[in-house]
C-alpha cells in the first residue's frame, strides 16, 4: 500500500494524530528497567523488552511509529538486528518511519535500498541541505514516504535557520524549495519546534503538506496553540509525537489514549471555531462506524461527488440524485483511496488483464493496472478508419481472462457492449467490478442482465452503505436520506 494511503487510513482507523518514537535511549531505559527487575540484564535485552511493551501499548492509539536510526546504529550489528525486530513488531498497516536525518549523497542510494527493500520501512526523514539530489534516491520508491526536516528545535540552530532575518528565514526557503521535489502524497515536512509561530509560518508556506512535529509542547497548555498553528484547513495534516516521558510509564496505554482524546477534542473545538468564523472546515474523523471505507465516503460527499436534484442518466433514466466520480482524478490522495477500494475486490479474483470501459473508467483502470501490476487493455468506443484499426487497444493473447472495470452500473448496456468487443477478439470475461451499486430497480435489472449473460458483478460501495455512513456523519438530513433510500426510516 502506498505510504500516504497507509498513513491516512491509520489516522482514520485509530482516530489519532499521534506518533510513537521508538528510541532505545540508555538514559530513558535505566529507571524503566530497574522498576521491572531488568536492571541486571544487558542493555539489548532491556531495549527489546521496552520496545515490545511500547508497541503493544500504543498501537491502538497512534498513526505511525518513528525509531531513530542512530540509537540502533550505536549498538553495532546487533542494533540493526534489533531494528529488524522493530519492523516485525510494528503492524504492517501502521507506517514505520525511520528517523535517519540522512544527508550524505554518497550513501543515499545504498541507504534507500536498505531501508525500503531490506528492512521494509515505509518512510524516512532526510536533511535537505544537499538539495534535491539528496531526496532523489529515496523518491525512486513511489510507494514510500520522504520526510524533509525543515526546522530543528535545537536553540543553537537558530542562528542558521532564521538567517538572514525573520521576514525571509532560511527554514522557510527550505520549505518552499522542498515542495518542488515531490507531491504532497510522497513528501512530508518535519518541523522541530515548540513555538506555534514557527509552526504557523511553515503551515502558511505549505498549506497542503502533512507536517510532522518533532518537539512537543514544553508545557501542556501549548497543545491548543500548536494545533491551531499546524492543522490544515481540513483539520488534519499535523502529526504529533507522544512525549518521551510517557514511554516509561506503567499506564502508557491509558495515558496515550487520554492524550489522543484530548487532541481530538481540541481539534474538534478548533474546527468548530473556524466554521463559526466562516473559515473553511472539513472534518476528518467520523463517529466510530466500524466501516473502513467510511472516511472515503464522507470525503467523496464533501467534494461534491453526490448531488441532489433531477438528473438524466446516459441511459435516459431520471434519478433524484447524481453520483459524479470524474473529479476524483484531480485529487491524488482521494484517487489512491478509490483505487484501493477497487483493488481489495480485484485481489480476490482470477484474471490476466484489466479492461476499462471508455471513457469514464479508463483513468481508474490505468491506476489499477499500475497498482496491481496487471496489463491494461480497453475496447475502443469506435474503430478508426485509419491507422491500425484496432478494436482492442493493448497487447493480449487469445484466451486471456479479463476483468472489466467501470464506475457506476446503470443499465449494463455499455459494459455488455465492451464485453462483446473483448470476447469477439478471443478474450474471456468472467467478472465486472464497479465502484457504486445503486441498489435500485435499474441496478438490479443491470446485474440480472449481466448474470443472465454469465458475468459476476462486484461493487465497492452501494447506496445503502453510503447513505448510512453519511447520515451517521451528519452530512445528510432526513429528506436527503429519504431521497436515497425511500423505504428507510431516517430516524
Amino acid at each position: 500500500m502506498a505510504f500516504f494511503l497507509q498513513l491516512t487510513e491509520a489516522i482514520s482507523r485509530h482516530q489519532s494524530l499521534l506518533v510513537t518514537g521508538l528510541d532505545p535511549n540508555p538514559e530513558l531505559l535505566a529507571s524503566w528497567a530497574a522498576a521491572r527487575g531488568l536492571a541486571g540484564r544487558s542493555f539489548l535485552s532491556q531495549a527489546r523488552h521496552w520496545i515490545k511493551a511500547v508497541v503493544e501499548a500504543t498501537t491502538p492509539h497512534v498513526c505511525a511509529f518513528k525509531p531513530s536510526l542512530g540509537f540502533y546504529q550505536a549498538l553495532g550489528p546487533i542494533g540493526l538486528e534489533l531494528l529488524a525486530e522493530v519492523r516485525d513488531l510494528v503492524p504492517t498497516d501502521v507506517p514505520l518511519i525511520i528517523d535517519a536525518k540522512h544527508g550524505d549523497l554518497n550513501s543515499a542510494s545504498a541507504l534507500a535500498h536498505y531501508l525500503f527493500k531490506e528492512l521494509g520501512a515505509d518512510g524516512v526523514t532526510l536533511s535537505p541541505l544537499a538539495g534535491w539530489d539528496m531526496a532523489a534516491p529515496f523518491l525512486l520508491y513511489p510507494d514510500k514516504g520522504v520526510v524533509v526536516t525543515c526546522h530543528s528545535s535545537n536553540p543553537a540552530a537558530r542562528v542558521l535557520q532564521h538567517y538572514p532575518d525573520e521576514q525571509a528565514p532560511l527554514f522557510l526557503h527550505i520549505v518552499k524549495e522542498s515542495q518542488l521535489w515531490a507531491t504532497p502524497e510522497q513528501l512530508l515536512l518535519e518541523v522541530g519546534t515548540s513555538d506555534p509561530a514557527v509552526l504557523a509560518a511553515v503551515r502558511r508556506q505549505a498549506p497542503q503538506r502533512f507536517l510532522l512535529l518533532r518537539s512537543l509542547w514544553a508545557e501542556e497548555d501549548q497543545l491548543v496553540p500548536l494545533l491551531a498553528a499546524g492543522l490544515s484547513e481540513a483539520g488534519d495534516g499535523l502529526l504529533l509525537p507522544l512525549p518521551q516521558n510517557l514511554l516509561v510509564e506503567d499506564d502508557l496505554a491509558e495515558r496515550a489514549d487520554a492524550l489522543r482524546q484530548q487532541i481530538n477534542q481540541s481539534r474538534d473545538a478548533l474546527q468548530a471555531q473556524r466554521q463559526s468564523s466562516g473559515e473553511p472546515s472539513c472534518a476528518l474523523w467520523l463517529p466510530e462506524s466500524g466501516d473502513p471505507l467510511a472516511p472515503l465516503i464522507v470525503d467523496l460527499f464533501d467534494i461534491g461527488c453526490l448531488l441532489f436534484g433531477e438528473y438524466v442518466q446516459a441511459s435516459g433514466a431520471v434519478f433524484n440524485y447524481y453520483v459524479d466520480l470524474r473529479q476524483i482524478i484531480s485529487d491524488p490522495n482521494l484517487f489512491h483511496r478509490v483505487l484501493h477500494g477497487y483493488a481489495e475486490l480485484l485481489k480476490e479474483l482470477d484474471f490476466d488483464r484489466i479492461a476499462g470501459i471508455p471513457y469514464g473508467s479508463l483513468p481508474t483502470a490505468t491506476g489499477l493496472s499500475l497498482q496491481l501490476h496487471k496489463p491494461l487493455i480497453y475496447p475502443r468506443k469506435e474503430v478508426k478508419a485509419h491507422g491500425a484499426r484496432r478494436l482492442i487497444e493493448g497487447d493480449f493473447d487469445t484466451g486471456d481472462v479479463v476483468v472489466v472495470v467501470d464506475d457506476i452500473l446503470i443499465t449494463g448496456g455499455s459494459v455488455l457492449e465492451g464485453i462483446s468487443k473483448l470476447e469477439s477478439s478471443g478474450l474471456e470475461v468472467r467478472d465486472v467490478v464497479v465502484f457504486l451499486d445503486h441498489g435500485g430497480d435499474h441496478d438490479r435489472q443491470a446485474k440480472e442482465r449481466l448474470a443472465a449473460a454469465g458475468y459476476r458483478t462486484h461493487a465497492v460501495l452501494d447506496i445503502t452503505r453510503i447513505t448510512q455512513v453519511l447520515q451517521q456523519a451528519g452530512r445528510l438530513d432526513h429528506a436527503q436520506v429519504a431521497t436515497l433510500l425511500p423505504g428507510l426510516n431516517p430516524d
